[in-house]
């Protein structure tokens, strides 16, 4: 088991160090052909100038230069097939190699999600979290029942009551100190016999105190 783990991880590396290598190789091919298309270019434009130089004074030697002219012209659409085809190996390869890395990674992520959930379900999750709620509910009622101690509020209302209480005593009591207060007032027109002697005898009383303490200031 060990044995194929190993012959699998090096086939893998040697996989993608052939993709590589194979991509090198044909880069270089594609650089060759290039410079071999840049000679036969210079060629043919070489026989063109001959043909075109003996075109009237010597035809035997123009139509030799453009005979050579043509062979390397189908050589050069030949040098350029080639270039096509590497070209698309390369990008074939490319291609390819990028896939490879991208299912390489994207295994091994999963793998790794694989791991992580392995200890995970559905209903684990689910029984969790209803475990959580309860025991959410749960701290709330105690943090209620900590802060509101028994007995708080009917205290209160028997605190509330004796103020009011309080309260309506002393305006009652207020009322009744500004009714000792209020003078005497009475209503111009005729009097009854008793509201007309109760003024009089009040100033019969007064006029009496008063003469008695001045006797008693000229005995002294």
């Amino acid at each position: 088991m060990m044995a194929s783990f190993v012959g699998t991880l090096f086939g893998r590396r040697d996989t993608k160090q052939s993709a590589r290598d194979a991509i090198v190789g044909l880069r270089q091919q594609l650089q060759m052909i290039e410079k071999k298309e840049e000679h036969l270019q210079k060629k043919i434009d070489q026989e063109l100038k001959i043909a075109k130089a003996n075109a009237v004074s010597n035809k035997p030697l123009a139509t030799a230069a453009l005979k050579r002219k043509r062979a390397n012209e189908t050589q050069l659409e030949q040098l350029r097939g080639q270039q096509m085809q590497l070209e698309m190996q390369v990008n074939t390869l490319e291609s390819a190699n990028l896939n490879a890395e991208t299912m390489q990674a994207m295994k091994k992520a999963a793998d790794v999600l694989q791991q992580i959930h392995s200890g995970m379900s559905v209903a684990k999750v689910d029984e969790t979290m209803a475990a959580i709620t309860e025991q959410r509910e749960v701290a709330n009622e105690i943090t209620e029942l900590i802060s509101n101690p028994m007995g708080a509020d009917m205290a209160g209302d028997e605190d509330l009551q004796r103020e009011l209480e309080e309260l309506e005593d002393e305006a009652l009591s207020e009322r009744l100190t500004g009714a000792d207060h209020v003078p005497l007032h009475v209503p111009a027109g005729p009097q009854s016999e008793h509201q007309s002697r109760t003024p009089v005898a009040v100033t019969e009383d007064d006029e009496e105190a008063a003469l008695r303490q001045l006797q008693a200031e000229m005995a002294m």
